[in-house]
């Protein structure tokens, strides 16, 4: 074997047990919450409570394995943003979209949600801690549009009443679906 070959090979090896770094593939700060995947009886009430149409874009804020992008996509041909700080979501997230035909009708992004911009949005989806959708209410208020709907599992919006409320029973456990709309006059929230 030539010293050239041989090297070459070391290199292939190297390369095969040391994973790549992409840039843009590591999370910037330790995401707000763990995954906790939102059960699919939940999942179709929030969807029903936001009565999401192909016309919508759904844009889901921590959106773990994109099981409420994806649905939205195959049962009601609406296009959609999942957003999450952890690649292996983001992975597991387009792989499901393939396997359930969506590919063409969504787009996993690896980023913040603070940062994120939410202003294509029509329809907002949140599975999140009470703490962060109080800090991200701002941010709603600020850049949806008049009439774009926020639906959250299980927690709400601070001090702001929710427009509709729906109880899911999932094998015994209850589950919270709760509704906004963004007014006309949408101030941010100090």
């Amino acid at each position: 074997m030539t010293r050239l070959t041989s090297t070459c090979l070391s290199a292939l090896v190297a390369l095969a047990i040391v994973p790549a770094t992409v840039p843009g593939q590591q999370p910037t700060r330790t995401p707000d919450v763990h995954f906790v995947p939102t059960p699919m009886d939940v999942v179709d009430a929030m969807l029903a409570v936001a009565r999401v149409t192909k016309d919508d874009r759904l844009y889901d804020l921590g959106s773990g394995d994109g099981r409420i992008v994806i649905t939205a996509a195959t049962r009601f041909g609406a296009a959609g943003v999942g957003i999450d700080l952890n690649p292996k979501r983001i992975r597991d997230a387009e792989v499901n979209a393939r396997d359930a035909g969506a590919s063409d009708l969504v787009d996993f992004v690896l980023g913040d949600i603070f940062d994120a911009d939410l202003s294509p949005a029509t329809v907002v989806t949140l599975y999140l801690l009470p703490d962060v959708n109080r800090r991200l209410l701002p941010k709603l208020l600020s850049e949806l549009r008049p009439g774009t709907r926020i639906v959250s599992h299980n927690y709400g919006l601070g001090d702001w009443t929710p427009e509709r409320h729906r109880t899911v029973d999932v094998r015994g456990t209850k589950h919270e679906v709760y509704l906004w709309v963004v007014p006309a006059q949408a101030r941010p929230v100090p």
